[in-house]
This record gives C-alpha cells, sequence and structure tokens, in this order.
C-alpha cells in the first residue's frame, strides 16, 4: 500500500530541488522531517509541507500507521519554463529562463 502527494510548477529550479530531495530518500518520515528543519535551501519548506501531505495522506485515507511511515520514492523533474527578457544597453534585450519544478512523494509502510 502507498500514497502519493505531488505538487506542479514550484517556482524552484529543479537542480536546487534535487539537492534537498537527495538527502531524505529512503528515509522514516520522522527522520526526514528532523533533517529538513536543520537543511537552510529554498526548496525545503516546499519538500517539507509534500512529505507532511504524503503522510496524511497515507494515515487519513489508507489507515497506515504514522510510525512505520518512510519515503519509498522522491523526485524532482523539471516543470515548464518561464521566458523572461531584460532591457539592455543600446535598447537590446537579454533573456533568461525562470525554471520551476514537478515533485513527487510516494510514501509507504515498512
Amino acid at each position: 500500500m502507498e500514497a502519493i502527494a505531488k505538487v506542479t510548477g514550484v517556482r524552484v529550479t529543479p537542480r536546487k530541488c534535487k539537492l534537498v530531495v537527495d538527502l531524505v530518500r529512503g528515509k522514516n518520515v520522522a527522520d526526514a522531517l528532523g533533517i529538513l528543519a536543520n537543511v537552510n535551501k529554498s526548496a525545503t519548506p516546499v519538500v517539507e509541507k509534500l512529505i507532511k501531505s504524503a503522510a496524511a495522506n497515507a494515515v487519513n485515507n489508507h489507515k497506515m500507521d504514522e510510525s512505520k511511515l518512510y519515503i519509498k520514492t522522491i523526485y524532482a523533474n523539471e516543470g515548464p519554463r518561464l521566458k523572461r527578457y531584460m532591457p539592455r544597453a543600446k535598447g537590446s534585450a537579454d533573456t533568461y529562463v525562470k525554471r520551476t519544478s514537478h515533485l513527487t512523494v510516494v510514501v509507504a509502510e515498512r
């Protein structure tokens, strides 16, 4: 039995999300939340909220035991890119890309 939680279009780059996601993969939910409480990265609040959501889905929808939950899979994929322009000298413009992420967490019982 598994419980899934997803979030799409997070305004954090996938590369930054993957740094945080790799820290908690395979850990117990309580341990993962403890680790994230001490990580100072921009993606940490989003990942923490998503893990809590997946754990709540497991407990409330699938009647799993909260103390036995662990993170079975967690990954960050690339979402749509927002292309923007910045004015430069002599009427020209530079393009830059604002990247977004899609995060997925699967929680299961040990």
